[in-house]
């Protein structure tokens, strides 16, 4: 099973819901900028519920991004030393998004949302394994029989209301690149042609 890295932006967002989270196999890391000295307590007792699985990184400077480098840092630290592992960055900062491109090219799942919640979305959504979130895009396809997406703009938009609209652009990308991988779809001149299993 996939080791799930929650990466949170704490400058960038406030953390609600976190008891969400109480019950999921997760490893929380909270990033701290260097002025944040405190965190408020709600937070801090329902992180302390994971014990262990809960660290606080707090940088030493300050400056454009700083906090983001960190982050992308300890991705792919943790990207070598667990290379089944899954990442979620809570961030409303989009700069992430070129990052996640990147990682999810490079065959690391990693996805961005503004809510800690997101994570533990069911059925398929940004909580779902990668390979659960396939199998279930493979499912769907295969009930589609005739009607499935013959573009790659119209499967986007297939894939996004299957999951009803709970993944971002970045997840969808690399849900379609997971497909790829697995031969199930290719892309001929624009057109999608399928490898549908039987």
């Amino acid at each position: 099973m996939a080791t799930k890295y929650v990466l949170v932006d704490f400058e960038n967002v406030q953390l609600k819901n976190v008891g969400d989270l109480n019950g999921s196999a997760l490893k929380i890391k909270v990033f701290l900028g260097a002025s944040q000295v405190k965190v408020p307590l709600d937070i801090a007792r329902a992180l302390q519920a994971f014990g262990r699985d809960v660290d606080y990184i707090q940088i030493d400077g300050n400056g454009s991004n700083a906090l983001d480098f960190h982050i992308a840092f300890y991705i792919g630290r943790l990207a070598a030393q667990a290379p089944d592992a899954e990442f979620y960055i809570i961030s409303n900062d989009k700069g992430f998004d070129p990052l996640i491109r990147h990682v999810n090219q490079k065959g690391i799942p990693c996805c961005r949302s503004v809510s800690i919640a997101d994570v533990v979305r069911p059925a398929g959504g940004l909580g779902a394994s990668i390979s659960d979130r396939v199998q279930a895009a493979i499912e769907n396809l295969m009930k589609r029989r005739a009607a499935k997406p013959r573009t790659l703009k119209t499967l986007r938009t297939s894939l996004k209301a299957h999951f009803a609209n709970q993944l971002g652009d970045e997840a969808i990308e690399h849900l379609i690149e997971q497909l790829r991988k697995r031969k199930v779809i290719q892309d001929v001149d624009g057109k999608i042609e399928y490898q549908l299993p039987s």
